[in-house]
């Protein structure tokens, strides 16, 4: 299924659809610098505000002129909002902090440090930092939490996102009237696994009114497996002129599979991660991309000893 949208219009340029985006968590994609990712044709990178407003700081940034010139990249950014870090932090270990309706409270490990983020803050900073697609701050779950956590949730979620919208507006109306393309917000749609939740989350969301859409919570089984009727439906639940972000989904096999269900934008650290480690994904040319198969990549460890003695490419397409 194609995209409904051929690209999304930004300050600092166009993003061609669909695109992954590399994630560049606090502010560039590691072991790489910006013309390194530029010269790979990504058209825009994923950035956190979590993590940023922590290292290297605001001050850092602000100093700097913003994300864009402080790291030299001058394609668009999309920065998330932290929501995904309150599930990962917080929800595993509470003794790390707390979720609260008026955001949530995060206690570095080994430190009297304690960081507060609220909805109207993290859209705040994402302004202040240069983003080009601000991302609404969201109360993330995992798929097998109780029902009662993805009710939770989701008020929750829906709640933040108001307020995520009064202060992009209130930012809106105070510097950028006069910018044209102006910044996107995205809501992100939670629920779990629990379809009715999901629909109730999305409506609500719809009402507020927001450019695009992200799927929100973690997007695979306890095995691993991609959770296509959840994923799959989510997306139907919001018309197809809205943008749709499948929120961390990295892996080729899964961008596939979800770009057949209408999302148009992906990230992950996976794919750079991997490659630290020694692991790439190599594309073959002549088989189609058909996600129940996979036939199309295959890996290739590039510290095997018959790797390390070879002078060829490392694909035909190279």
């Amino acid at each position: 299924m194609s995209a409904a949208r051929a690209h999304l219009a930004l300050p600092h340029g166009e993003v061609p659809l669909p695109a992954f985006l590399p994630d560049a968590t606090y502010g560039v994609v590691r072991a790489l610098d910006a013309s390194d990712v530029g010269d790979c044709r990504v058209s825009a990178v994923m950035m956190n505000v979590f993590h940023l407003m922590q290292r290297p700081g605001s001050t850092i940034i602000k100093r700097f002129g913003g994300l864009h010139r402080l790291f030299g990249w001058e394609r668009p950014i999309i920065t998330d909002s932290g929501g995904f870090q309150a599930y990962s932090l917080i929800r595993q270990n509470p003794k790390l902090g707390s979720l609260t309706d008026d955001g949530l409270i995060f206690r570095p490990e080994g430190s009297t440090r304690k960081i507060n983020l609220s909805p109207e803050k993290s859209v705040q900073l994402q302004i202040r930092y240069g983003a080009d697609v601000v991302i609404c701050l969201d109360d993330c779950t995992h798929v097998q939490e109780s029902i009662e956590a993805q009710r939770e949730s989701v008020r929750r979620t829906i709640k933040w996102a108001k307020r995520c919208k009064q202060e992009y507006l209130r930012w809106l109306d105070a510097e950028e009237s006069l910018n044209s393309p102006r910044r996107l917000i995205f809501a992100v749609i939670q629920g779990g696994g629990q379809l009715e939740l999901r629909r109730q989350c999305a409506e609500e969301l719809l009402a507020i009114g927001f450019d695009g859409f992200g799927f929100g919570g973690w997007p695979l089984d306890a095995k691993g497996n991609l959770l296509t009727e959840v994923i799959a439906y989510t997306r139907e639940l919001v018309p197809r002129e809205f943008p749709m972000h499948a929120l961390g989904v990295g892996h080729p096999r899964h961008i596939v599979e979800c770009f057949r269900l209408g999302y148009d934008l992906f990230d992950s650290a996976m794919p750079t991660r991997d490659a630290r480690h020694g692991r790439l994904f190599v594309f073959e040319p002549e088989e189609p991309l058909n996600p129940s198969t996979g036939n199309w990549f295959s890996y290739l460890y590039i510290q095997d000893e018959r790797n390390i003695r070879s002078d060829k490419p490392l694909s035909s397409t190279c």
